[in-house]
């Protein structure tokens, strides 16, 4: 068999070493450091309990030396007697140290993981918007989970695996060299016979443990796709089920075959410690054996020196892989640090204002965009390489650096209803996330009520501005939950006329559940027009003083869309509303209509004031209109008039052709 400590050596020996060629930034041990600073008192008692475990690692072959020498063979009982308690009293007391170790190991590890997962969580939610449209989740979670792990290990594990071991070997090898410097010297001419092959086999069985690691990675990929409510539809909506299956089962049998092979390497491994191990053992036997013959020291001491020369074997290989353990521990420190120095784009200002939702006279607070000029930020700005690594394979995109919007200025006035249309790409989406400040201008100002946005501050702002998008998101909760999001202290009462006023009610009452119904993954539970019903609902509830609308009812059918239209009615009235309308009925009915085109405002004006001007707008609404009228039913005309739906091509209606059937310029080309 191989002993523990023998094991212990394997694991080191199995180490990745290509983590010693990374760098570590200058500072990462100080700062490491700077965590463990509240944790002193119970790491000094932590590391005084290891250190006592590693002293007490000669005591049991010294009282087996004496029990021999001069208890059994002087066959004095008393000796017997007394070493029988110690040996039982040493054995209570170890396991008393083993319990205050892993006690305070505990509570150190989980402290420094608590501490660092909560900086973290709390660092990535104050990113800006383009930081979660370049970094890929995967990688976010991995800092969360495996780095921060690591990075309690540098503290906790390494600190005290050195420490322990560093103990260990120096008291041993002083028992040692104490019992017999002789056979001490030739047990220790043996270690390179354990090294050699330990470390020739452990390089190929680490090879294969990245591969598995790898296979796994992709099979959990796999599984993760396709598990989803999106991927599941998706492999039974063109049929592929069977193919899946065949796929994953693909990926598996390469992981069964790679698990396969690293297991015969492990028993050739443990066989060949095995065999060195006896071999070990015969030698010091042999050679002990003749010197207790000849009389050099008494048979006990030969036992004693068996089981100490067993036990150097572990902390040497654990301190031959040291560099690797400090250097894999500080990497997963460096790529914590990497994050929470990722500073936000989007900070508050010392001594911001807090923004007030309406005016001494009740009245909501207007918008007002002044020469607002805007680019996307690169990925150097707001984003780690390490976090996606996948994307910056590609070149940075020339057209970010042009810009979106070119000195924008327009003002939504004070509770009424400005509209935003135009084609896709023309920043009508830029605008409404400026307003929201999801991100900054790059010139210019976004005005609120007379504040610039950048002087308030963010929790008054994001309370008087409420945004739905086209994809209302839902936690995977119930409808309940997804609701009091926007206010936890509203009351049933609030709740459930927040939900009529959306026009969802009917529905929420009749199911079993009411509203403690899970909505599923994403929402998917419910049809679009109840996701965004509900996500109305959400915004009801929050009363914000400003609406912001990113197409809040495209891609719904007529009778989801009009039941949404009647939630809008109730969700804008009173409120100063920006609303990006590709088929929404409040066009015609807008206060005011912005026609976007490449990143400025091309026309502004009512609907009729646009007619009239004959411009841009014009075109657009009339070319369609006729275009669409001389397909549709009567009683289809008559509903889409009452509506006054405009079903703009970007936005999924029919195809629009100019004055004399030429693709209008403003429309994307073909195949884009």
């Amino acid at each position: 068999m191989v002993h523990g400590p023998m094991m212990g050596a394997v694991r080191g020996f199995r180490m990745d070493p290509s983590v010693t060629k990374q760098k570590i930034k200058p500072g990462t041990v100080k700062r490491m450091f700077g965590y463990a600073r509240p944790y002193r008192w119970p790491l000094t008692i932590f590391l005084f309990a290891t250190a006592l475990d590693a002293a007490i690692t000669v005591v049991n072959p010294l009282l087996l030396r004496e029990l021999i020498d001069n208890g059994i063979i002087a066959r004095d009982e008393a000796v017997v007697i007394t070493v029988a308690l110690t040996v039982a009293g040493v054995a209570l007391f170890d396991a008393l140290l083993s319990v205050v170790t892993r006690y305070f190991s505990a509570r150190i590890g989980e402290g420094l993981i608590y501490d660092l997962r909560t900086q973290v969580f709390d660092h990535v939610q104050r990113q800006p918007l383009a930081f979660f449209t370049r970094a890929q989740t995967g990688s976010l979670v991995s800092r969360l989970d495996g780095d921060v792990v690591g990075a309690q290990q540098a503290i906790v594990g390494v600190l005290s695996s050195v420490l322990s071991n560093v103990l260990t070997l120096i008291v041993i090898l002083i028992t040692l060299f104490y019992l017999s410097w002789l056979v001490s010297l030739i047990g220790l001419l043996l270690i390179p016979c354990f090294i050699l092959p330990a470390r020739l086999l452990g390089r190929r069985m680490q090879r294969l443990a990245r591969e598995s690691m790898q296979l796994n990675a992709e099979m959990g990929t796999t599984m993760n796709e396709r598990f989803n409510v999106a991927g599941a539809m998706l492999a039974k909506l063109y049929g592929r089920p069977r193919e899946e299956s065949e796929l994953f089962a693909a990926k598996a049998m390469k992981v069964r075959e790679i698990g396969v092979t690293r297991d015969m390497y492990g028993m050739v491994f443990m066989i060949a410690i095995t065999l060195l191990t006896a071999l070990f053992t015969a030698v010091v036997y042999g050679v002990g054996g003749v010197l207790v013959i000849r009389g050099s020291f008494e048979f006990g001491t030969l036992v004693a020196l068996a089981q100490l020369l067993a036990r150097v074997y572990g902390p040497i290989g654990q301190l031959s892989n040291v560099q690797v353990q400090v250097m894999t521990a500080l990497v997963s420190f460096d790529r914590v640090f990497e994050v929470i120095d990722l500073e936000p784009l989007i900070k508050e200002k010392p001594g911001a204002a807090v923004l007030a939702r309406r005016d001494a006279a009740g009245t909501a607070p207007s918008i007002e965009f002044d020469r607002v000029s805007f680019r996307y930020p690169t990925a150097a700005e707001v984003s780690l390489a390490s976090l996606e690594s996948i994307a910056l394979k590609q070149p940075e995109r020339t057209d970010a650096a042009a810009g979106v919007l070119h000195e924008v200025s327009f003002a939504a006035p004070a509770g009424k209803l400005t509209a935003l249309v135009g084609p896709s790409g023309a920043g009508k989406t830029t605008i409404t996330q400026l307003v929201s400040r999801m991100y900054d201008p790059n010139d210019g100002a976004v005005r609120i009520g007379g504040h610039d946005i950048t002087d308030v501050t963010l929790d008054s702002l994001h309370d008087v501005v409420g945004v739905v998008t086209q994809d209302a998101h839902l936690f995977h909760d119930t409808i309940r939950a997804n609701l009091l999001y926007a206010r936890p202290s509203a009351t049933e009462r609030e709740v459930i006329e927040a939900c009529r006023a959306a026009q969802i009610w009917d529905l929420v009452e009749v199911l079993p559940d009411g509203l403690d119904t899970i909505v599923g993954d994403r929402g998917y539970r419910l049809s679009g027009g109840e996701k965004q019903r509900v996500a109305l609902a959400r915004l009801l509830l929050k009363a914000p003083s400003i609406v912001v609308l990113d197409e809040a009812t495209a891609h719904l059918d007529s009778e989801s869309e009009l039941a949404v239209q009647q939630a809008l009615s109730v969700a804008l009235q009173g409120r100063t509303s920006l609303v990006i309308a590709h088929r929404l009925s409040t066009v015609r009915e807008a206060d005011q209509i912005l026609v976007i085109e490449s990143g400025q405002v091309a026309e502004s004006g009512t609907h009729l004031e646009l007619l009239d001007a004959g411009g841009l707008y014009a075109d657009l609404y009339l070319t369609q209109f006729k275009s669409q009228e001389s397909r549709e039913h009567p009683s289809e005309r008559v509903r889409d008039s009452a509506l006054g739906v405009p079903e703009f091509a970007d936005g999924g209606g029919p195809m629009v052709r100019g004055p004399r059937g030429e693709r209008p310029s403003w429309l994307p080309p073909r195949g884009n």
